[in-house]
């Protein structure tokens, strides 16, 4: 296994090196840090003691780390017998202190003691090791690394910390999708909803359906121009089988994050409809959409071939994809099909549904309930909760924070995904310079993010977390995603991660000229930090 966490910058600011009062950089910021006196020398003489069975991938990782930093092969043990300076995994007392993800860093001169009381904060115990080691790197003799003695005592403010990757605008391949996965271990993310489907292609083998990548992986050009819809006529898409998937999910686990797939439905599904235009109201033809926005062809909920399809699509989607939550979309769904088709009034008639917000209710509610026997939840955009929301859905909301605060109020589960704080493919500078779209969002309103903001304690409850979104209509490449995620992703990560009551910007942008040392030596091109 290889550990590939792809930063960070030097740890230490503020104070002379190896002093007590030094300040950590660490990101996201730890619950509890305190910086003692001295170092822990990493050289021939220490040793990875991982305690328990489930620890020892994680202590390969860090092992793989030390190699690379300074040529040192460092051993790994069950015990600690015989070594004078261990590294130790060690498994904390009990769940309730620490919870699944907290996990404990005690450095001395003479050891090391890393405490989880699961894999899961033993993973995120070595990735804040890991800067440690990262941050020493420059330092580093050719056979030996220090790093700060220190106590820290740290666990997520949230469970959802996510992350999206839009694959279906532009296509991204499975090198890069891993890199990807990698940026976010790097700061303790834990969900990648990993966006597969839209109007503009089709990105996930489905073998039941082959025309869906036959025909709707591809589309004959592109719009490349935002405010005049120029384009160009290059056939152009891709697609994953399900082995990549299954591959690209393995990585992501062994990361600790789960990938959630994104398959769009009623809407954002002209690529479906190109391969089978008989799911749509007026039968067709159509092709891939090679412009972008919102198409008014969208499956037809009247037509019951149409939860034929889902439901197998959706068959297929679970077998690749453990994830407890699959997203179904349900956003920007327009109505005019509906409005002139006699299969989706026929079924209004039919179920006494009043209006088209009713209709598409009642399409997900069927769409939930065959996730729910699958032992699945389905979660949607905000839009889903138009014409009354599934008794089970999860809502995301995008579309400002209201329907989350509206969906929480009333008992439902919750992911905050605001636009104008977390789609990272707004521009990151006032001049509107670089890729994405022209929308404007620096990296002081990212950090600003509060997913509870507007609610009681009790409403809280029912928020899961938040997430940050990356489209990518106007993001062509795999340099152009770096420029946008980064640094805004380490906002994002303090926002999910950190207390609420710790977190100030000004603290924060202390810490991060670091940390953007370390994305300069990891040859990653990011957007400049502007000021306020």
């Amino acid at each position: 296994m290889h550990w590939q966490v792809v930063l960070v910058g030097g740890l230490l600011c503020g104070a002379s090196a190896g002093s007590a009062g030094e300040v950590l950089s660490l990101v996201p910021k730890p619950c509890r840090q305190e910086r003692r006196e001295g170092q822990f020398t990493v050289d021939s003489q220490a040793a990875i003691v991982a305690e328990a069975e489930s620890f020892v991938p994680i202590g390969e990782r860090l092992a793989g780390a030390i190699r690379r930093i300074t040529g040192q092969s460092v051993a790994i043990r069950r015990e600690a017998a015989g070594h004078g300076k261990p590294i130790r995994l060690a498994r904390a007392d009990g769940q309730g202190r620490l919870g699944d993800e907290g996990y404990e860093i005690a450095v001395d001169p003479d050891g090391v003691r890393l405490a989880a009381a699961s894999p899961a904060g033993m993973f995120y115990a070595a990735v804040t090791f890991a800067q440690l080691l990262d941050a020493a790197a420059p330092a580093a003799s050719a056979r030996s690394v220090s790093v700060p003695c220190l106590r820290i005592e740290d666990r997520p403010r949230f469970a959802w910390r996510g992350m999206h990757l839009d694959v279906a605008r532009h296509f991204f391949d499975k090198a890069f999708v891993k890199r990807y996965i990698d940026h976010l271990a790097a700061y303790k993310f834990n969900v990648f909803h990993l966006y597969l489907t839209d109007d503009q292609g089709w990105r996930i083998e489905i073998k039941r359906y082959p025309r869906l990548t036959e025909i709707g992986a591809w589309r004959s050009g592109t719009r490349k121009h935002y405010f005049d819809g120029r384009g160009d006529a290059t056939r152009y898409g891709g697609f994953f089988t399900q082995h990549d998937l299954r591959e690209i999910v393995a990585y992501a686990r062994e990361r600790f994050i789960t990938v959630v797939p994104g398959i769009s439905m009623p809407g954002h599904s002209q690529a479906a409809l190109a391969a089978y235009p008989e799911l749509s109201s007026t039968g067709g033809p159509f092709e891939v959409w090679t412009d972008w926005g919102i198409s008014k062809e969208v499956m037809d909920p009247g037509k019951e071939e149409v939860f034929r399809f889902v439901e197998g699509v959706l068959t297929e989607v679970i077998d690749v994809f453990p994830s407890r939550y699959i997203h179904t979309g349900g956003d920007e769904v327009p109505r005019d099909r509906w409005k002139a088709s006699p299969f989706a009034q026929a079924r209004m008639r039919q179920e006494g549904l009043k209006n088209e917000d009713e209709l598409q209710s009642y399409f997900t509610r069927r769409v939930e309930r065959f996730l729910n026997a699958k032992g699945r939840w389905l979660i949607g955009w905000d839009e889903i909760l138009e014409g009354g929301l599934a008794p089970n859905a999860v809502v995301m909301s995008w579309r400002g924070t209201q329907g989350g605060i509206a969906a929480a109020k009333a008992g439902h589960r919750v992911v905050m995904t605001p636009h104008e704080q977390t789609y990272f493919n707004y521009m990151q500078h006032k001049a509107k310079r670089g890729p994405g779209h022209p929308g404007y969002l620096p990296l002081e309103a990212v950090y600003a993010f509060d997913p509870l903001r507007g609610l009681s304690p009790e409403e809280s409850k029912h928020v899961l977390g938040g997430q940050a979104c990356l489209w990518t209509e106007y993001v062509p490449t795999p340099a152009d995603v770096e420029y946008l995620l980064f640094p805004r992703l380490l906002a994002m990560a303090e926002v999910l991660w950190s207390p609420a009551e710790s977190r100030d910007a000004k603290d924060f942008l202390a810490r991060l000229p670091a940390q953007l040392e370390g994305l300069k030596r990891a040859g990653i091109r990011y957007g400049e930090v502007e000021s306020p």
